[in-house]
């Protein structure tokens, strides 16, 4: 058995030196070892190798178990490292420059009179977080990501699951089980690899949101659950971010852009506590027609572009209603609460 183990550590000295690769040299032990196995397995007992190599099969084949437990473990878990690491690599192109390739993936932005050159500019500037990659998140990822914002990030502590797909189309059937974040995350980077896309697979809690909103320009919420909307928007009027929020119901969606620091309502002055259980459910529960959160959400990348580039006139102090089942929309006015625990004096 001694002889075996000198054998081995003779082998990776000696490609050590010579400068053989960490792989090759792993291989070549491996083949020693799987050599030794054999020899126990077909020479007879008393075999002077046999003898000179342990005498018996059993300890090999669980020393040889655990050492491929042991690679097989540490694979995967630098694979879920770099999963759950976002990508910090720069563009190809310097900010605000474009290769000829992003000039013609965007000229149809370019030439409008509202955006041009220089809003094409600040969008890819831009740092725009996403809460949710789901119904909402799903459609204004793609769009983010297809008009060239530079920084996307999306968090979302989800996996897909089957009864997704009927809505969220960043998704695949391939998908199920992925978290969101990664599935959305290649989805983004297939349809533009100009973009750097940052996945947070977790839930946004009180502990981070502070830090993570200080990152980003511009927050989109497009959550199910009135917890996460309050913590988004104490957090983005605490730091002067709009916050730009969708909501769903069966056939009917909504969305404004709350922005206290230019005047603007926050989401608790129109929302100050969140209603009864039972008086607002959530889509599984009450259902919602699939096309519906795309539309929406695209609405709400419409609002982010907008917001980033300052054209048009953004849905501040405004939310847009969209009725589904009667092809109608409409604007109400919001105005602040003085008294509003969040942005009130």
């Amino acid at each position: 058995m001694l002889l075996v183990f000198i054998l081995a550590a003779g082998l990776w000295g000696v490609g050590y030196l010579a400068g053989v690769s960490r792989t090759a040299r792993m291989t070549s032990v491996g083949v020693l070892l799987l050599g030794v196995i054999t020899a126990q397995l077909v020479l007879p007992d008393g075999h002077p190798l046999r003898q000179a190599t342990g005498g018996s099969a059993a300890m090999w084949l669980i020393l040889g178990g655990f050492a491929v437990l042991v690679l097989v473990y540490g694979r995967v878990l630098k694979a879920l490292r770099n999963r759950a690491t976002p990508a910090t690599k720069e563009p190809a192109m310097p900010s605000g420059h474009f290769s000829e390739t992003e000039l013609e993936r965007y000229a149809r932005h370019i030439v409008l009179r509202e955006l041009g050159g220089p809003g094409q500019k600040k969008m890819k500037q831009a740092r725009v977080l996403v809460i949710g990659a789901g119904g909402l998140g799903a459609p204004a990822l793609q769009y983010l990501a297809a008009a060239g914002v530079g920084t996307i990030g999306v968090i979302d502590d989800d996996e897909v699951e089957n009864a997704n797909l009927q809505r969220q189309v960043i998704h695949r059937d391939a998908d199920i089980g992925m978290p969101k974040v990664f599935s959305a995350q290649q989805a983004m980077q297939a349809q533009n690899p100009n973009v750097i896309v940052l996945p947070y697979h977790r839930r946004l809690t009180e502990e981070i949101a502070q830090d993570l909103f200080a990152d980003f320009d511009l927050i989109l919420d497009g959550t199910d659950n009135f917890d996460t909307r309050y913590l988004a928007n104490r957090t983005a009027v605490a730091l002067g971010k709009p916050l730009i929020s969708g909501a769903l119901s069966q056939w009917e969606g909504q969305l404004s852009v709350f922005d206290p620091a230019h005047n603007a309502p926050c989401y608790q002055c129109i929302f100050p506590e969140a209603p009864a259980p039972g008086l607002a459910p959530s889509c599984s529960e009450a259902g919602v027609i699939g096309p519906l959160p795309g539309v929406v959400g695209s609405m709400m990348a419409v609002e982010a572009i907008k917001v980033i580039t300052g054209a048009g006139q953004a849905l501040r102090g405004e939310m847009l209603i969209y009725d589904a089942l009667y092809g109608e929309s409409r604007k109400i006015t919001l105005s602040r609460r003085a008294d509003c625990p969040i942005c009130g004096k």
